[in-house]
C-alpha cells in the first residue's frame, strides 16, 4: 500500500508540531506550513523525517486570498496524493469591546475561518479526483463551545469552524471523506512540554484533571481520528481539555477563585 500523506497547516510549533510528529511516527509522509517561524519549521520537519518519511515545508500566509488553495496544490504536487488535511493554522486574539477594530475582525475571519474552509474545499477536490476516502480534521477550541468575556471574535470564529465542519461532513460523506473537529483547551505549548511540567502551570489546579494538556496528546487524537479505527466517525467535535469546561458556573464564589480566563478592567 502507498504511504498515507498529510498536510498540516501551522505545523511548525505548538499543537501543529505535536500533530506533525505524531503523524510522522505513524508512518505518514507530510507537508507542513508556517508563516514566520522558518527555523522552527525546518527543525520540526527534520524531526519528522527521522521517522523515515518525507516532510516538505511551505511558507504560507493563509489569510491572503488564494494562498490556501495554492498550498494544498503544492502539497499534493510534493506528496503525490493527499489522504489527510489538518487545518491547524490560526492565531488567538482577544480584546475588550471598546478596543475591537475592523482590521482585527478581518484578519481573524480570513485566517481562522475562511482559510480552513478553502483548504478543505481544495483538499476534498483532490481526494475526490483520486478516489481517496480521506479525512479532514479542523482544529477549533473549547472557546468555540463556551463563551468568555473579551472573546468576541476568536471564539466566534472557532464556533463558526465547528458549524462549518458539520456541514462539510454531510456534504462529503457521499465521497467517503470524513470531517471531524478537535477542540483543545488549556494546552501547554511553550517551554518544557511534558505532562509533569503541565501540572505546574499557574492555574493548572483549575483543570479537573489537574494539569494542562500537551501537543503530543492532541497529535495522538488526530492520528486516531484519521485512522481506520475511526472510519465510522464524522461530524464529531472532540474536546481535549482535561474537563476544563465541564463545571460551568463555579460553586466557589470567593473573589480569589476567579472565573474563566478573561480579566476584567
Amino acid at each position: 500500500m502507498a504511504k498515507r500523506c498529510a498536510l498540516v497547516t501551522g505545523g511548525s510549533r505548538g499543537i501543529g508540531r505535536g500533530i506533525v510528529l505524531a503523524l510522522a511516527a505513524e508512518g505518514y509522509d507530510l507537508a507542513l506550513t508556517y508563516v514566520t517561524a522558518a527555523e522552527e519549521a525546518e527543525e520540526t520537519a527534520e524531526q519528522a523525517r527521522s521517522f523515515g518519511g518525507a516532510c516538505f515545508v511551505h511558507q504560507a500566509s493563509l489569510e491572503k486570498k488564494e494562498v490556501a488553495e495554492t498550498v494544498v496544490d503544492e502539497a499534493v504536487r510534493d506528496l503525490g496524493r493527499l489522504d489527510l488535511l489538518v487545518n491547524n493554522a490560526g492565531v488567538t486574539r482577544f480584546a475588550y469591546l471598546e478596543d475591537v477594530t475592523a482590521d482585527q475582525l478581518d484578519f481573524i475571519y480570513q485566517l481562522n475561518w475562511r482559510a480552513p474552509l478553502l483548504s478543505a474545499q481544495a483538499a476534498a477536490g483532490h481526494m475526490i479526483r483520486q478516489g481517496t476516502r480521506g479525512s479532514i480534521i479542523n482544529i477549533a477550541s473549547t472557546r468555540g463551545i463556551r463563551a468568555y468575556a473579551n472573546d468576541h471574535f476568536y471564539g466566534a470564529m472557532k464556533a463558526a469552524l465547528i458549524r462549518t465542519s458539520e456541514s462539510l461532513a454531510l456534504d462529503l460523506s457521499r465521497h467517503g471523506i470524513r470531517v471531524n473537529v478537535i477542540a483543545p483547551g488549556a494546552t501547554m505549548i511553550r517551554g518544557e512540554v511534558t505532562k509533569e511540567a503541565a501540572a505546574t502551570v499557574s492555574w493548572a489546579s483549575k483543570v479537573p484533571l489537574g494539569r494542562f494538556g500537551t501537543p503530543s496528546e492532541v497529535g495522538q487524537l488526530a492520528v486516531y481520528l484519521a485512522s481506520d479505527q475511526a472510519t465510522y466517525i464524522t461530524g464529531a467535535v472532540v474536546k481535549i481539555d482535561g474537563g476544563l469546561i465541564l463545571p460551568g458556573m463555579p460553586e466557589d464564589a470567593s473573589p480569589e477563585s476567579g472565573y474563566g480566563w478573561a480579566k476584567r478592567r
